[in-house]
């Protein structure tokens, strides 16, 4: 295994993700859940993410070939769908634990667009495209894996948040999570725009 490699990867896969930030807007969408389903949330979230990185490493550029999509819509999508989710946040529909399931919360928006999102996949086959033997391959898939356990270790023990802020505190923080998460958005669909913009006068 590239150590090098995997290195770059683990690295490039960590700052993409933010686990640290990520926090925040965990502790806001699953605050209200028992320990058990959050800690049930973290790994599905985890999971999902990790399905979806590692497929479009492996079938990435056929799979966005095949449906006509380029890059920027996929980051437009995920801009848009992060939107809706920071819309709830801000005007704490929410609140109310029941709104959503345990699995509903993990697999959208925790698990994909942000874990998973433009940006951890674009990278990841960008490292998958510049790989040229088993060793550079073993390195990059080692990377992720190592990437997405450590978020999964962060996301499992921030109960002591939520056991801190208690149900006022995490109420502040999901509108709090709620504006990062709508900055995030319009970052992306502004990216989004630029790259396609760029691609209209290149071509």
């Amino acid at each position: 295994m590239d150590l090098k490699v995997f290195g770059e990867v683990l690295v490039t896969l960590l700052v993409i993700m933010d686990p640290p930030g990520m926090v925040p807007i965990f502790v806001a969408m699953t605050g209200p859940m028992a320990e058990r389903d959050r800690h049930k949330a973290a790994w599905q979230a985890v999971c999902l993410a990790l399905g979806v990185i590692v497929l479009f490493g492996v079938a990435g550029q056929n799979l966005l070939e095949y449906l006509h999509v380029d890059l920027p819509a996929l980051q437009g999508a995920g801009g848009l769908l992060l939107i809706m989710i920071a819309l709830e946040l801000l005007t704490g529909k929410t609140d109310d634990p029941t709104a959503h399931s345990t699995t509903n919360i993990a697999l959208v928006p925790l698990g994909t667009p942000l874990l998973a999102g433009p940006g951890a996949i674009v990278a990841t086959m960008l490292f998958v495209q510049r790989s040229s033997d088993a060793a550079d391959y073993v390195a990059v898939y080692a990377g992720i894996v190592v990437a997405m356990l450590a978020v999964w270790l962060v996301l499992r023990y921030c109960g002591v948040v939520v056991k801190i802020l208690r149900p006022g505190g995490i109420e502040v923080l999901t509108r709090i999570a709620g504006l990062l998460l709508a900055a995030i958005a319009v970052q992306l669909i502004a990216d989004a725009v630029f790259a396609f913009v760029d691609s209209y006068q290149a071509g």
